[in-house]
């Protein structure tokens, strides 16, 4: 046997020099069809929108003039939407060139995301600070998988995402391959059990209609996500139907609490010796919140204010949010105000032996307006263990404040009302005492390094005191709602709702975005396992050029995980110290100001010495100022 024809041949008889020569070739062809294509985006980009290359639009040997997502983008444009964020992908192609092309990529304004949770994300933070939804647009079956946790974070929290999924429901159509892998019959059964409503149109006139339909129920309270199946050929295909039309959108007004309710309501509070107001996900608005306001004032009525929302202004002397084990104790009226967790404020609950323990009197009489009984679903236990009330109103409570209050009023008595308005002294020194006793705590550890969490705090409330400013993520430390002075709805937007990590980041930037033309600065104390989850947001906030002020709480670990495994040892009578095992993150260590540059954020740290926070955070807002985003990596205690 020739031993040269075996050394320039495979066993299969591939000539190797034919291979290789024929490899150099289509990957000259591949170059030069990358090279071309780039040429041909920045011609358009070049010319600007108004030039479109015809062969975008060919299919086969013909043009598509009017697809049927120009149609789409129509009715999506009627709902005033003016972002839609997504990472993209072929299930909606059509629709999303419809809106770069024909919409002019204006209202919406696709917002480029490097994951769908991230999308889902940056949706749930802007309508809990625009006070209006966004879209998203997800990919079918994988894309929905992806965006799950986010969208069960909405839910939870109850807060409106308009969501599109594209979808190939004709099998007879999808092309062979990956299209296939990533359809379904019934996307929306992936999250079906924690969206207020779904559809799958097979026309573009049933599309108009639930598009229409579900933007509304979404706005109705309780708000929630709600979910419009995008079919691709419905999207690609020229529009056949005649006589399209759009339905007008008409929103319906909140549910007010029932007339004879408030009023026994208001008689039970006027009466009670120890009255006590626990609002969780109330307010909306600014309006709900002043509305809050009057009420507990015509009571003179201590708030607890779980922080879920900001419902009651922190410098109030009657927001006694830090003594809520006393005033749950010795409260004889608990009046509570879409309360998710109406048992665990009277109930405490021992870990890990779950024994109970009843924290409210045995004969404590509860109000609740709510309108959580609309809201349930059998699979996901959001709603917490039952607790039975005295009362129980449906009803949403931000706009049943303003009539209850007035109630309150029609019942209260000249004596009445004056033996109220002398409890104000003694509710403003309860006030006093309180706020004296977190600076003490404030104070504890000020010049340790890593940077305790207090002053970290209060260095980024100093860099901002004087302007008008939102913390976007206002959960994950306790120390703000203890100490800045939040006067505005927009001050503090709450957290996740369902605690799910990888919220924090992609919520700052939405509501970054929904501030960025109020003149509102957003910041943001940034959990370093959270932002592990997906940092390609921060590259969302530079391209779009989202002003806001990342500020890296950085401890180096998932510490909630931490202290159950040492709580774990200390039961088994093992170790603790290998709690770090699994749950810190170091070794090596991630360096936030790195990576956020890495992104086009202007990123520094990491910074240990508490002394340096201060000068960085004065750097890094001219940069947010600036109208561009910025990261502050700080080295923290544990907790």
């Amino acid at each position: 046997m020739d031993k040269k024809k075996i050394s320039s041949s495979t066993n299969d008889g591939l000539d190797r020099r034919s291979f290789l020569k024929g490899a150099a070739a289509a990957g000259a062809a591949t170059a030069a069809a990358m090279t071309a294509a780039t040429k041909v985006v920045q011609a358009a980009e070049e010319k600007g929108p108004a030039s479109s290359a015809p062969e975008a639009n060919v299919r086969g040997d013909k043009f598509i003039s009017r697809p049927g997502s120009d149609f789409m983008l129509d009715v999506i444009k009627t709902l005033n939407i003016d972002y839609i964020a997504s990472n993209p992908a072929s299930s909606f192609r059509s629709l999303h060139e419809s809106i770069v092309n024909y919409g002019g990529n204006r209202k919406p304004e696709f917002l480029t995301c490097m994951h769908e949770e991230s999308s889902v994300g940056i949706a749930h933070g802007y309508a809990k600070a625009a006070g209006k939804p966004m879209a998203i647009l997800a990919h079918s079956s994988v894309g929905l998988q992806h965006a799950a946790m986010a969208i069960y974070n909405a839910w939870a929290d109850r807060v409106p995402v308009m969501m599109f999924a594209g979808n190939g429901v004709n099998a007879a159509k999808r092309r062979p391959g990956v299209e296939w892998t990533h359809c379904v019959q019934d996307p929306a059964g992936l999250v079906r059990d924690f969206i207020k409503w779904d559809d799958q149109p097979a026309s573009l006139q049933h599309f108009a209609e639930s598009t229409v339909r579900a933007y509304k129920m979404m706005m109705s309270p309780p708000q929630e996500p709600v979910l419009i199946t995008l079919d691709i050929d419905l999207q690609e295909e020229p529009i056949h139907e005649e006589k399209l039309s759009i339905p007008r959108l008409s929103l319906a007004m909140p549910a007010q609490a029932e007339e004879r309710a408030l009023k026994e309501a208001a008689k039970m509070l006027v009466t009670a010796q120890n009255p006590v107001i626990v609002a969780d996900r109330c307010a909306r608005s600014q309006e709900g919140m002043d509305a809050l306001v009057s009420l507990a004032e015509t009571l003179q009525c201590p708030v607890i204010c779980t922080g879920n929302r900001t419902n009651f202004p922190s410098t109030h002397y009657l927001n006694l949010s830090e003594n809520r084990p006393g005033l749950i104790r010795n409260a004889d009226v608990v009046l509570m105000l879409e309360v998710q967790d109406p048992w665990g404020m009277l109930h405490g609950m021992g870990d890990p032996w779950k024994d109970v323990r009843r924290v409210a009197k045995p004969d404590v009489k509860i109000i609740q307006i709510s309108l959580a009984d609309f809201m349930m679903k059998s699979n996901y236990q959001d709603f917490q263990r039952f607790q039975a009330a005295d009362l129980a109103i449906s009803g949403d409570a931000q706009t049943s404040l303003a009539p209850l209050t007035e109630a309150v009023k029609r019942e209260l008595s000249s004596t009445r009302a004056a033996e109220i308005a002398g409890k104000a002294d003694g509710m403003r020194k309860r006030y006093r005492d309180s706020k004296e006793r977190m600076k003490t705590a404030a104070a504890l550890g000020w010049e340790a390094s890593p940077v305790s969490t207090a002053r970290l705090c209060a260095e980024l409330w100093n860099a901002i005191k004087g302007e008008d400013y939102s913390l976007a993520v206002s959960d994950r430390i306790a120390w703000p709602k203890r100490l800045w002075p939040a006067t505005k709805f927009h001050n503090m937007m709450g957290g996740s709702g369902a605690a799910g990590v990888g919220y924090s980041a992609p919520g700052a930037v939405g509501v970054a975005l929904a501030n960025r033309d109020k003149g509102i600065l957003t910041v943001t104390l940034q959990p370093d396992g959270d932002l592990c989850y997906a940092p390609g947001v921060l590259w969302t906030a530079a391209h779009h050029k989202i002003p806001l002020l990342f500020l890296m709480f950085n401890n180096r670990g998932y510490v909630q995980e931490v202290m159950h495994l040492q709580r774990m040892a200390g039961l088994h009578r093992r170790d603790a110290r290998t709690a770090k095992v699994g749950t810190m993150i170091y070794d090596p260590d991630v360096d936030f100001g790195k990576l956020a540059q890495s992104f086009g954020v202007y990123g520094e740290g990491p910074i240990s010495d508490p002394n340096a926070v201060g000068p960085a955070l004065a750097r890094a807002l001219k940069i947010v100022k600036g109208g561009a985003p910025a990261l502050v990596d700080v080295v923290c205690q544990l907790r």
